[in-house]
C-alpha cells in the first residue's frame, strides 16, 4: 500500500467512524459519503459540512502548464491569479462539453476539480496534447481531501483556519491550513470548499461538527443544482454546447481568449442569433430522476425537448434538477421526465437571469 493510497483510505476510515457510510458501487458519482444519522431525503440541514469524496483532482506544473491549458479549456488560465478560482469547460472540436472543472492555482502549479468518475479519462485525454510542452499532469485525488461548507454559521468556524475570509464568490485563500474558495451562493446562504491534507481534515472534522451537521456528499451536489451551477458527468459528455447549461452566464467562458477545442463553434452560438436553449431549475416528484434523462412536452409528445443535466434527491420524495431545454418548450404546455406521461416538472427560478448574448 502506498502512502498516498493509505492517507486516502485513513480518511474514509475516519469518517466511516464518525457515522459515514460509503456506496462504491454508483458509476455516475463513484464513491462517495453518505449517512451520519440522516435518511435519504430528509430536509437539507441550513448549516453543514460534507466530505465531497465523488470529486477528483488533477494537478498541472513545468514552464507550459499554465500556456497549455489556456489552449484547452474555455477560460482564461493565463489571467488567473492567485487570489482567484474560475469555472471552466473542456469540449470536443465540435463545441460539445467533455467535462466541468473548478480551476485554481498556487505557486507551483494549477488545479483542475472535477467528477471523480471523469478524472483518468480527462487526465489522459489532456495527457495526449502535451506532445512537447513542458508539463506534468499528476492525479491528485488521494492526496488532498475537499470539504464542502454551507450557511452563515461555516463563515464563523472557519474563522479557526482562516481569519480573513474570502469576501465574495470564486474569491480564494491559501494558508497552511490548506486552500479555502468561496462558492457561488445557494439559497441566500454562502458556501466554502476547503481544500486540505488528510491530517488537517481529521483534525478540523470534529471542530467543524461543533456548529455544523455533517451531512452526505450528494447534499453539496444538491446545493449546486439550486446555485444553478452544472456538473458533467458520464451520462451527459457531448450533450451541450456551454451555453446550454448556462455555463457563459456563470463565468465558465472567457469570449476574449484564444482559440481552444471547439472554441469556434462555442463563440458561434454566441453571437449568431438567439439562443434557442437553455437550463432551468426545477422539481420533480420522484427520486429515481438521474443526469441524462430525456424530457418531453406536451405540445409535442413524439420527440424529447431537452435533458436532466443534473439531479438529487431533495426532500418529501421530490428531486431537484438542472434541466437542459427548448425555451419554446419551456414556455408552452408541461414538461415531463422520460415521456409525457412521467411526471412533470415544476420550474423554479434560478438565482441569476438567462439574459441574451450582448
Amino acid at each position: 500500500m502506498t502512502e498516498t493510497t493509505s492517507a486516502a483510505t485513513s480518511w474514509q476510515a475516519f469518517l466511516a467512524q464518525q457515522g459515514a457510510v460509503f456506496a462504491s458501487d454508483d458509476s455516475l458519482h463513484g464513491a462517495e459519503a453518505s449517512g451520519f444519522g440522516a435518511v435519504a431525503g430528509a430536509a437539507v440541514p441550513e448549516h453543514f459540512v460534507a466530505p465531497l469524496t465523488d470529486l477528483g483532482l488533477i494537478s498541472l506544473s513545468g514552464d507550459d502548464a499554465v500556456s497549455f491549458l489556456h489552449n484547452q479549456i474555455t477560460n482564461d488560465v493565463e489571467k488567473l491569479d492567485l487570489g482567484s478560482a474560475r469555472l471552466a469547460g473542456y469540449c470536443t472540436p465540435k463545441g460539445r462539453l467533455l467535462a466541468t472543472f473548478l480551476l485554481w492555482k498556487d505557486s507551483q502549479q494549477i488545479m483542475l476539480q472535477l467528477p471523480r468518475p471523469l478524472q483518468t479519462t480527462i487526465q489522459k485525454r489532456l495527457q495526449m496534447f502535451v506532445l512537447r510542452a513542458k508539463v506534468k499532469l499528476v492525479d491528485q485525488s488521494e492526496q488532498r481531501v475537499a470539504l464542502g461548507l454551507a450557511g452563515s454559521k461555516a463563515t464563523e468556524v472557519l474563522q479557526q483556519w482562516f481569519p480573513v475570509m474570502p469576501a465574495h464568490a470564486y474569491a480564494k485563500l491559501d494558508n497552511e491550513h490548506g486552500t479555502l474558495i468561496r462558492l457561488a451562493d445557494s439559497r441566500q446562504a454562502p458556501r466554502y470548499q476547503w481544500i486540505t491534507t488528510v491530517e488537517q481534515a481529521i483534525v478540523a472534522w470534529p471542530l467543524l461538527t461543533q456548529k455544523l451537521t455533517p451531512a452526505a456528499t450528494q447534499v453539496w451536489r444538491l446545493s449546486d443544482i439550486y446555485a444553478g451551477v452544472p456538473s458533467i458527468t458520464k451520462p451527459t459528455q457531448e450533450q451541450f454546447v456551454p451555453q446550454m447549461i448556462n455555463f457563459e452566464l456563470i463565468g465558465g467562458v472567457n469570449f476574449k481568449k484564444g482559440c481552444y477545442p471547439g472554441q469556434e463553434i462555442v463563440a458561434r452560438s454566441q453571437y449568431l442569433g438567439k439562443l434557442k436553449r437553455r437550463s432551468v431549475l426545477a422539481l420533480v416528484d420522484g427520486i429515481d430522476v438521474t443526469a441524462g434523462n430525456e424530457v418531453f412536452s406536451s405540445e409535442d409528445p413524439g420527440q424529447p425537448c431537452g435533458m436532466v443535466v443534473n439531479a438529487e434527491v431533495a426532500n418529501d420524495g421530490n428531486s431537484a434538477c438542472l434541466v437542459e431545454i427548448k425555451l419554446a418548450a419551456a414556455d408552452n404546455g408541461s414538461i415531463h421526465v422520460g415521456s409525457v406521461a412521467g411526471p412533470a416538472l415544476k420550474l423554479l427560478t434560478l438565482p441569476y437571469e438567462l439574459a441574451e448574448p450582448q
